[in-house]
């Protein structure tokens, strides 16, 4: 970092998405209570996906749910905790989200729950 700036774009955002992805479309998130596109692009899009890979695969809390109901709840929080066309362009895409989490259904149950 010089002057507060990252040099690398890659870098600032990883940065953005760490600080960020857990902020809420409705401005109920964390850790800076920010809202709609005052929530870095990077990090609106981290929030799916991170909640897609929370609900599908297995935690040492909670069984793993069906593509199908994720969907419906990422769906369900459109406007509340998503930016509302990021979540258009995830269900458009979500027959991929499938593919690759049945690609990789066995080793994140193995690192899960091991």
């Amino acid at each position: 970092m010089r002057n507060g700036k990252f040099q690398n774009e890659a870098i600032r955002m990883a940065a953005d998405i760490a600080v960020s992805h857990h902020e809420k479309w409705n401005g109920k998130g964390y850790p800076a209570e920010l809202s709609g596109e005052s929530i870095p692009l990077s990090a609106r899009i981290m929030a799916i996906s991170d909640m897609y890979d929370a609900l599908v695969f297995v935690r040492p809390y909670k069984k793993s749910w069906t593509h199908e109901h994720a969907v419906e709840d990422i769906i369900r929080n459109k406007n509340i905790a998503f930016d509302p066309p990021i979540v258009e362009a995830f269900v458009l895409e979500s027959e991929n989200f499938k593919e690759i989490k049945n690609m990789y259904r066995d080793s994140w149950t193995i690192f899960y729950l091991h």
